[in-house]
């Protein structure tokens, strides 16, 4: 079978090809799915850019991709929840990473049926995002009224998270780019918050929840903005020391910056390593079929064009998923 592969670290253009490889084999819970898209992600160029080594340890060459959608043709001798031919998605394991290719395997409890009203490539373009931004609102409690501060509306996970906290009955406000205002406004947030012209800080305070997508000193100013007891939900930022545990951490310590100022607003820190959740996708999968999530899709590229696709996301123009199709 065809399969997009990182074949050494470097450049994108440079680094992936596509190969011919065997077709996965499958444990006894396992589906295989015939790939109709796959949706990409920034964790992918950076595995390809070598600056994940670190932390996400590759035997190169290695197929790329974490999102897909798909049919499933076989199944394991244990697998009782799908049948032969349904319609399926998934945010796949690291250790079954690999679906920008014509086939593969994945733990059952691991995938979910699409929605009915979602075509593969819309489908396809839900898992990680989605996945993200359900985790990472979930672990600080998110309910309806709550305040909340979206940072980069535009982007996957952003504009997941602002319909997500919309169907909970929160206030959001978000960040965004000048040229991307009316588009996220569309998506429901209740103030865009343009950061070509205005100052954030000074138009959302006293916030109950800041959800942090970017990292760095968005991380750090988060907490000027939260009211007393609020709480500050991060993907990007330093590990909190319970997460640092399940990431293997040893000895790890907050910040001391951090914990200065999670003491000083008496506050809620949480940074969410997204673990793929089979339960969260049939969540998510309801969420579409009652309008409550739109699936967004920028643009679609065929499997021949991949290697273009990527070099596209890595530009960070995209409005929405980049999928790739290989119906």
């Amino acid at each position: 079978m065809k399969a997009l592969q990182i074949v050494k670290y470097g450049e994108i253009k440079d680094s992936i090809s596509i190969n011919e490889i065997e077709k996965p084999s499958l444990k006894p819970n396992d589906i295989l799915v015939e790939v109709k898209a796959a949706s990409l992600n920034p964790i992918d160029y950076k595995m390809v850019e070598g600056k994940l080594k670190d932390m996400i340890s590759l035997n190169l060459p290695s197929t790329i991709g974490f999102d897909v959608s798909g049919v499933v043709v076989e199944k394991g001798s244990d697998v009782n929840n799908f049948e032969i031919g349904d319609e399926v998605y998934s945010r796949v394991p690291q250790e079954q990473m690999g679906t920008v290719a014509e086939f593969v395997s994945v733990n059952s409890d691991l995938v979910a049926k699409k929605p009915k009203n979602s075509s593969f490539e819309e489908a396809a373009g839900l898992p990680l995002t989605g996945l993200t931004a359900i985790q990472a609102l979930e672990s600080v409690g998110i309910k309806e009224n709550d305040r909340i501060l979206i940072h980069a509306g535009s982007g996957g996970v952003g504009s997941f998270a602002i319909q997500y906290a919309k169907a909970k009955g929160a206030i959001v406000y978000t960040t965004t780019s000048s040229k991307n205002v009316d588009w996220v406004k569309a998506l429901g947030a209740d103030r865009v918050i343009d950061y070509k012209t205005e100052d954030y800080k000074e138009v959302a305070n006293n916030l109950d929840i800041v959800f942090d997508t970017l990292g760095n000193d968005y991380t750090f100013d988060a907490f000027e903005i939260i009211k007393e007891g609020g709480k500050v939900t991060t993907i990007t930022g330093p590990p909190d020391e319970e997460t640092a545990k399940q990431m293997g951490m040893t000895d790890y310590k907050l910040p001391e910056q951090l914990s200065k100022l999670i003491i000083e607003k008496s506050a809620v820190y949480k940074l969410t390593w997204m673990q793929p959740n089979g339960e969260q996708l049939n969540a998510i999968t309801k969420m579409v079929e009652n309008g409550d999530i739109k699936p967004i899709v920028d643009l679609i590229y065929p499997f021949d064009d991949a290697i273009d696709a990527y070099e596209y996301l890595a530009t960070g123009r995209a409005q929405g998923k980049v999928i790739i199709s290989l119906s």
